[in-house]
């Protein structure tokens, strides 16, 4: 029954990653109705793990948009070995991991107030605001004209910013990290385009890398059973993802974000009418 459980979290995972409707409110009101029957250390691995077949699929759509070699002979330097478009992409995704980094290491221990009995209040209400900012936002960029249409007119101060954002998402869960970074980026006057493949580009490292610190603290053993568990839920969430994300880069390219608005905020409202 686990087995059949993980599919369906994985396939929960691959649609909600990549939507700025946060995974982790979906995964969380999921586990209420369909709880795995894993110990809760487990459990935190299980989502690790399943994330990581969210961040490969996204390697793979976004290979080419992201690998850096092989450079270009015809120049000098570190952009013979290196495309310059690429390295240019890569300092601004280091500039805007920077605050996340910071966070983990040094305050992710600070910031305690969230907790089992709270933790849904908390997500139907992130649920909530960020579905109206979305509304508000869309509202005040809807007639404007974006003054940058590609991520390779980002600029570091930019980059800076999205990454600050993400902040938000870490300490409130239900926000949504690619939430809040595509509310940035709209805001600064990035295309929504370019708002969602930063995004997306800036979740390699960051979910890669806070995957691996979950993993590394993770001190016990995982029973043969559990592999398999592991094994479904990242193969569907790796599957749905391949998809999805395809879906979302087409979508955004002829409508808005107010859809997504719309929806968090109906999802924020049973949250907290049901399940708090």
């Amino acid at each position: 029954m686990d087995i059949i459980k993980a599919i369906f979290f994985g396939i929960i995972e691959g649609i909600t990653e990549w939507m700025p409707i946060s995974s982790t409110a979906h995964m969380d009101i999921l586990n209420r109705f369909l709880p795995l029957n894993v110990t809760e250390d487990f459990y935190e691995v299980f989502e690790v793990v399943i994330q990581l077949g969210a961040i490969l699929a996204l390697l793979i759509v976004f290979w080419k948009k992201v690998w850096p070699f092989p450079g270009n002979r015809n120049e000098k330097g570190i952009f013979a070995l290196i495309k310059k478009d690429k390295f240019y992409l890569w300092i601004n995704i280091v500039i805007a991991c920077l605050p996340a980094i910071i966070y983990e290491l040094f305050l992710d221990d600070v910031f305690t107030f969230v907790t089992p009995e709270n933790k849904m209040t908390i997500i139907g209400i992130s649920l909530v605001l960020v579905g109206f900012v979305f509304l508000v936002v869309e509202s005040i960029v809807r007639n404007r004209r974006p003054s940058i249409e590609s991520t390779a007119k980002l600029t570091v101060v930019h980059a800076l910013i999205i990454g600050l954002a993400q902040l938000v998402a870490a300490v409130f869960p239900g926000v949504s990290r690619s939430g809040v970074t595509i509310i940035a980026a709209l805001l600064l006057g990035i295309s929504r385009t370019a708002a969602v493949e930063f995004t997306f580009e800036l979740a390699i490292p960051v979910m890669f890398g806070a995957s691996l610190m979950k993993l590394l603290k993770y001190s016990g053993a995982i029973s043969f059973y559990e592999i398999l568990i592991l094994v479904t839920g990242c193969l569907s969430a790796f599957i749905v993802s391949l998809f999805i994300i395809r879906f979302v880069l087409s979508y955004i390219k002829k409508h808005t974000f107010s859809v997504f608005g719309i929806y968090r905020i109906l999802m924020g409202i049973i949250v907290l009418t049901l399940l708090r």
